[in-house]
C-alpha cells in the first residue's frame, strides 16, 4: 500500500522539514510566549524540557508518515484509529478538531497583538487580516498550503535562530543569572508557567504538537515519494526546530528582565537592536502565524468536509473562520495560550502511549494489526 521504491528528493525533503517546522512556528514561537512559559520560566530545567522534545517529535513526526505512507488513508483521521483503536480513536480524532480550530484562536489572537506592540494598531485589524489571509489560501487547497508553509518554515527558524544569537550578544552575562531571577517574577505572575515542573510543562507541550501535528503529517506521509523521504524531512524539522527553541530560549533568558510580562517577548530583543528591526520582525511573525493558522483552521475544516472542491468545504471554511477570527479578538493572547495549549496538551500526551504500545505491538513484536487497517482491506475488495 505504501508508495513504491526508495525515491528521495532532497527539495522535498527539505519542504517536509520546512512544513514541519512552519505548522508548529507559530503565534507562540515568533512571538517568544510559548518560550517563556513553557521553557524560560523553568530556569535550567528548560534545557532538559527542550533535549525530551526533540526526541519525543522526532519518533512522533516519523511515526505519522511512515503509517501515512504505508496505509494511504482515504481520509487522515483514521490515523487516531489506527493508533487507539474504534472508540478512543474516534474521541482523539473529534478532540483534535475541537482543539486544532481552539488553536487557529490562539493565532487569530496572536497576529493581533503583534500588531498592537509593534504599531499601536488596535488587535481587531492584525487579527482579521490573519484570518481573512488564511481563508484565501485554504480555498487553493492542502497541496498548495504544504507548499507555501514549507517554503516560509525553514526561513523563520533561521531567522528566530539569529534573533536568539543577537539576544545573547547584547546581555551574555544575563544567561548565568535568569534562573534565579525566574521565580520571583513566576511568583508574581510576571511570567507565567505551562505546568508545575519542566517535565509535565515538556509533556504538555509534546501533547499540544502531536494533536496539530497528527493528522497533517500523515497525510504529507501519503504524499511523500517513500518512507525515507518521509522519515529525512521529519528529522531535519525536528532538528532545526529543536535549535531555534534552543536559540531563542537563550536570547529570551539572558534579556529576561527585559522581556518578562510583554505580550510579544521577541519584539523586545528586536527593539533593543534598533527599531527598524522591530518592524521588520513584526511582519515575520504575522507571515508565521499565517504557516501555522493555515493548517490549524484545514483540518477541522477537512473534518467536516472532505471534498475541497464542494460548496459544502468552501461553506464550512468560511463560517468556522468567522468565528475564529471573533473568538480570537476577544480573549487575551497570553491567557488563551496558558490555557488553551497546557490543558489540551496533557489530553495530547496520553496518545503518546497509545503510540508506543500501537508501534511496539506492529513493528517489534509484529504481532498485531489495526483493525482499521483489516476493515480498510475488505472495503477494498
Amino acid at each position: 500500500m505504501e508508495r513504491n521504491g526508495n525515491k528521495v528528493s532532497i527539495k522535498r525533503v527539505i519542504i517536509m522539514g520546512g512544513a514541519f517546522i512552519g505548522l508548529l512556528i507559530g503565534s507562540g514561537f515568533t512571538t517568544g510566549q510559548e518560550i517563556m512559559q513553557y521553557f524560560v520560566s523553568f530556569g535550567v530545567g528548560g534545557y532538559a524540557a527542550i533535549v525530551m522534545m526533540f526526541v519525543l517529535f522526532c519518533y512522533v513526526g516519523i511515526s505519522f508518515v511512515v503509517v501515512g505512507n504505508e496505509q494511504q488513508f482515504e481520509e487522515p483521521k483514521n490515523i487516531y484509529q489506527y493508533y487507539c483503536g474504534k472508540y478512543i480513536g474516534t474521541f482523539f480524532d473529534w478532540f483534535s478538531v475541537v482543539f486544532l480550530f481552539m488553536s487557529f484562536w490562539v493565532m487569530v489572537a496572536g497576529a493581533g497583538a503583534a500588531f498592537n506592540q509593534s504599531f499601536g494598531i488596535p488587535n481587531w485589524v492584525g487579527g482579521t487580516l490573519m484570518g481573512i489571509i488564511t481563508l484565501i489560501t485554504l480555498f487553493f487547497g492542502f497541496n498548495k498550503l504544504v507548499d507555501i508553509v514549507g517554503s516560509i518554515g525553514p526561513v523563520v527558524s533561521v531567522l528566530a535562530i539569529l534573533l536568539g544569537f543577537a539576544g545573547i550578544m547584547m546581555n551574555p552575562g544575563g544567561l548565568s543569572s535568569f534562573a534565579e531571577e525566574v521565580p520571583a517574577l513566576v511568583e508574581k505572575g510576571t511570567v507565567l508557567q505551562a505546568g508545575n515542573n519542566w517535565f509535565m510543562a515538556c509533556a504538555s507541550y509534546v501533547g499540544f504538537c502531536m494533536m496539530w501535528l497528527a493528522v497533517f503529517m500523515t497525510n504529507m506521509g501519503a504524499t511523500a515519494n517513500s518512507k525515507r523521504e518521509g522519515i529525512y524531512g521529519t528529522i531535519f524539522g525536528a532538528s532545526l526546530y529543536s535549535l531555534a527553541v534552543l536559540l531563542l530560549m537563550f536570547g529570551l533568558s539572558a534579556n529576561l528582565l527585559d522581556v518578562a510580562g510583554a505580550q510579544i517577548p521577541t519584539l523586545i530583543l528586536a527593539k533593543k537592536i534598533t527599531p527598524a528591526l522591530a518592524v521588520f520582525y513584526t511582519i515575520i511573525v504575522f507571515t508565521e502565524i499565517y504557516t501555522t493558522a493555515g493548517p490549524l483552521l484545514w483540518t477541522p475544516v477537512k473534518r467536516i468536509a472532505p471534498d475541497e472542491k464542494s460548496n459544502r468545504y468552501r461553506m464550512t471554511l468560511m463560517i468556522l473562520g468567522a468565528i475564529g477570527i471573533f473568538v480570537g479578538l476577544k480573549v487575551p493572547f497570553d491567557k488563551l495560550i496558558n490555557v488553551v495549549y497546557v490543558v489540551n496538551g496533557y489530553v495530547g500526551f496520553m496518545l503518546l502511549f497509545l503510540m508506543i504500545i500501537t508501534d511496539v505491538r506492529v513493528r517489534i513484536l509484529k504481532n498485531y494489526t489495526p483493525k482499521i487497517v483489516n476493515e480498510l482491506k475488505c472495503k477494498a475488495k
